[in-house]
């Protein structure tokens, strides 16, 4: 296999042969192509897109390039959701331990943030001590007594996908719907998945902007995995604001942490985990219909049994075991808060959500380059929804910054982010659609 000829067979449109792309893809795991090799391929499909057998194979090749998980000695149905990633997303956090306490074991990988993107990982690194690269025994015995785990990928699962996830990240080829198809499904597919839902994301903050391309997006997720055996759907959901009222990585795990302890409640981000909770169960065959599923996922939460889920997957793996009672303790907070002020009185009616996505790392809270350190405390919370009625010089946000410099570059480019008019606009469902 000489990877410059299936680099430039790709490039030229071509469609490549299964055993091509397996060659391609074991290379890349045991470490022989170049990140120059790996990127011109990226950017090959980036321009010439895959036939549908080429993203099975290109799926299949990078599951089939470690190891996959079984889970016989679980009798629970094994299930999991992937979002393709927005601003404010942490659904997964709270999610994971409601499908848990319902009945669902959840062994769930996840990943970093990816280009304007938070990433659960890195929301999770927030917490001392949690071990998010536990072995493979270790992550069973977390998925079997504490009913789920959120964890990333190991060196050993979909080792391919690991390598070639980091270059996209940096080469700009992260919106291409045949590489995100096979990165999701082949984490899916080695994490042994019975059932599988799936949040594509729609709007200026999703790697998708067009409702039309997340739809085919949507359509290539589920048709690929429900052909490869697991029971596949996919919600439609909106990302023209952020989702939850903070974004960055240790505001985000406090926004999750009152959530499971019923401290906190977010209208749009409630309608998101319910309806995902909802999904997953009654895919799983847990419930017989939406509205049962609901009332289990919510009882599951107003119980606090979604939250003794939680607290043991997190002492198991690590970190401190009364972490939800008390996440003043372990939480770094940044040493600069500061009130982002309205521009102007009226409603605010738009958001560039990407916007928000680049101010959080510009602020230290993403990478740039994979090798980034990353701070944790800073972000922003106390996010104002689309909406709101405001009066010049109210607070629509609050910025967390290593220091005042940057807590003062940061108010200003997120005043700039948010448009407010004198008319109260339309909003935009959070749920826009199922596949």
């Amino acid at each position: 296999m000489i990877p410059q000829e299936i680099i430039r067979r790709k490039r030229d449109g071509d469609e490549l042969a299964a055993a091509d792309i397996r060659s391609f893809i074991a290379a890349l795991a045991a470490g022989r192509l170049s990140e120059g090799q790996i990127g011109a391929f990226a950017m090959a499909v980036w321009f010439k897109g895959m036939s549908r057998a080429e993203i099975v194979a290109l799926t299949l090749a990078m599951a089939d390039s470690g190891d996959r998980l079984q889970w016989a000695d679980i009798d629970r149905p094994i299930a999991d959701k992937h979002s393709t990633g927005g601003v404010g997303d942490n659904v997964s956090l709270m999610l994971a331990p409601i499908a848990a306490a319902c009945g669902l074991a959840v062994p769930m990988i996840s990943g970093r943030g990816l280009g304007h993107t938070g990433g659960t990982l890195d929301k999770l690194e927030s917490i001392p001590g949690y071990l998010i690269t536990p072995d493979a025994d270790l992550f069973h015995k977390v998925v079997k007594e504490a009913g789920c785990a959120i964890i990333g990928q190991t060196g050993t699962l979909a080792p391919a996908d690991g390598r070639l996830y980091a270059v996209r990240d940096v080469t700009a080829t992260v919106d291409s719907i045949p590489l995100i198809t096979a990165s999701i499904l082949s984490k899916k597919l080695a994490a042994g998945l019975e059932t599988l839902v799936l949040d594509v994301k729609v709007g200026n903050g999703a790697f998708m902007a067009d409702r039309g391309q997340a739809e085919i997006l949507a359509q290539s997720l589920v048709e690929v995995a429900n052909g490869a055996g697991v029971k596949t759907s996919a919600l439609i959901t909106d990302m023209n604001q952020p989702l939850a009222d903070s974004a960055g990585n240790a505001v985000e795990m406090r926004n999750c942490l009152d959530f499971l302890a019923g401290r906190k409640r977010d209208t749009r981000l409630d309608i998101v985990v319910f309806a995902f909770a909802a999904e997953m169960l009654v895919k799983s065959g847990v419930a017989a219909s939406p509205d049962e599923a609901e009332g289990m996922a919510r009882q599951a939460l107003s119980s606090g049994k979604a939250a003794e889920v939680f607290a043991r997957m997190v002492s198991m793996l690590g970190g401190p075991a009364d972490l939800i009672e008390n996440p003043d303790g372990y939480l770094a907070r940044a040493p600069v808060e500061k009130p982002v002020p309205a521009a102007r009185s009226g409603w605010l009616s738009a958001c560039d959500v990407r916007g928000v996505g680049v101010s959080v790392i510009d602020l230290g809270g993403g990478r740039r380059h994979p090798a980034d350190r990353i701070d944790h405390r800073v972000g922003f919370s106390e996010l104002l929804p689309l909406g709101t009625r405001v009066n010049a010089g109210e607070p629509i946000a609050l910025v967390h910054a290593a220091d005042e410099a940057a807590a003062e570059r940061a108010a200003a480019a997120l005043a700039m982010h948010y448009r407010i008019t004198e008319d109260r606009p339309g909003l935009t469902p959070v749920i826009a659609g199922l596949i």
